[in-house]
Formats: structure tokens, C-alpha cells, sequence
């Protein structure tokens, strides 16, 4: 080969290999605009965490037994509140549950139905939540002894679950949600429990 045949060879692969460069360096451009552009909405578009309330709770069945053993069934009815104006919300997994003072006393958790949530809508669920034979910690049942003979009871309904924001035709990745709603019943000696007051729940995503 000679001297001219080897320039230009070294000349056509340098175009070429420039050629590449370009085009690689021109599509990292657009998927760094189109990243951006996503950013920039989201920070404009920032969601609001939803709002949930708990507004009414009968207790059906409280029973403590063996001496350790709670079985309980409770209907709760909760809603919930999409606070946003451009910004819906796919509720991809809810599992609902009742604790009382840290233990949970429905098992296993009322799994809701998936739910598309739009911009400013409200949902409302009824669930049942059921628990046969729930070990107490010892201290716990001497607990719920001192609560019904005080005429009250303070029980927890809890929401655990993942959801994703949608923006447009953009939908986010997974985000979970947990939900915390105080419900305070007062119990008459026949052990009937009143559920007291709606309450707003407390929301971390």
C-alpha cells in the first residue's frame, strides 16, 4: 500500500468514526433534554400527597379470650382525597389493618382493590377487617381490660401500600404510601363501642 493509499484510508475511518461520534453525542443530547424536560415538570408539577380520612368505624366483634387470644371484626369506611389539579394517581397495592397500641389485631391485612385515582377525585372504601385468635402480648390484654373498664379504646387503622403519580401520559415509578388513622370508640358496659368523630388520617409517601 502506499503513502496516498494509506492517508486515505486513515482519512475515510476518521470520518467514519467522526460520523458515530456525532450521532452518538447528538442522541445523548436528546435523552438529557427529554430527562430535563421530565424534571422540569415534575418540580412545576410537584404532587400533593393524598388525603385520607377515616370517617366511620363499627366494631362487630372484640372479644378476649383464653386469656391472651383477641379476636375482633371491624368495619371501617375510609376515603380518600386527590388534592392535585394536573396529577392522578394509580393505587397499585392497599393493605388495610387494625392495630391497637403498636400490635396489629387484624390478620392478615384486607387487601383493597387496585384504583386509577384522577386529578381531584375522591374514593370511598368499606372494608371488613377480621382477626380470629390474635396472640396478645400479656401486658396488652391486661391493657384492654383497663381501656373497656375506662370506657374507651383507642384503636389504629392502617394502611400499608404502593401507588404511582401520572402526569400526562408520563407515569411514575412505585412509591409507597402508609396510612395512619386514630379511631377512638367509647364502650359501654355491655361492651358495645361507639366510634366517636371522623378524623383526617396521617399520610407519609
Amino acid at each position: 500500500m502506499s503513502f496516498k493509499d494509506w492517508i486515505d484510508d486513515w482519512y475515510w475511518q476518521w470520518r467514519r468514526h467522526s460520523l458515530f461520534g456525532r450521532l452518538f453525542t447528538c442522541f445523548l443530547c436528546l435523552i438529557i433534554l427529554v430527562l430535563f424536560v421530565i424534571l422540569v415538570v415534575w418540580l412545576v408539577l410537584r404532587p400533593s400527597k393524598p388525603k385520607f380520612y377515616l370517617q366511620g368505624a363499627t366494631v362487630g366483634q372484640f372479644n378476649l379470650s383464653d386469656p391472651n387470644l383477641l379476636s375482633s371484626v371491624i368495619q371501617v369506611t375510609i376515603s380518600s382525597c386527590n388534592p392535585n389539579d394536573h396529577i392522578s394517581i394509580y393505587y397499585d397495592r392497599l393493605d388495610v389493618y387494625a392495630a391497637y397500641r403498636g400490635q396489629q389485631i387484624t390478620a392478615p391485612p384486607t387487601t383493597l382493590l387496585t384504583v386509577y385515582q384522577d386529578h381531584n377525585d375522591v374514593i370511598v372504601w368499606s372494608p371488613y377487617l377480621n382477626g380470629t385468635a390474635i396472640l396478645l402480648a400479656p401486658y396488652l390484654a391486661t391493657t384492654v381490660v383497663q381501656d373497656e373498664s375506662a370506657e374507651v379504646m383507642l384503636i389504629h387503622i392502617k394502611i400499608d401500600g404502593s401507588l404511582r403519580w401520572k402526569v400526562g401520559t408520563w407515569i411514575s415509578s412505585h412509591y409507597h404510601i402508609d396510612v395512619n388513622c386514630p379511631a377512638l370508640f367509647t364502650v359501654d358496659s355491655s361492651k358495645r363501642f361507639q366510634f366517636q368523630n371522623n378524623t383526617s388520617c396521617s399520610v407519609d409517601v
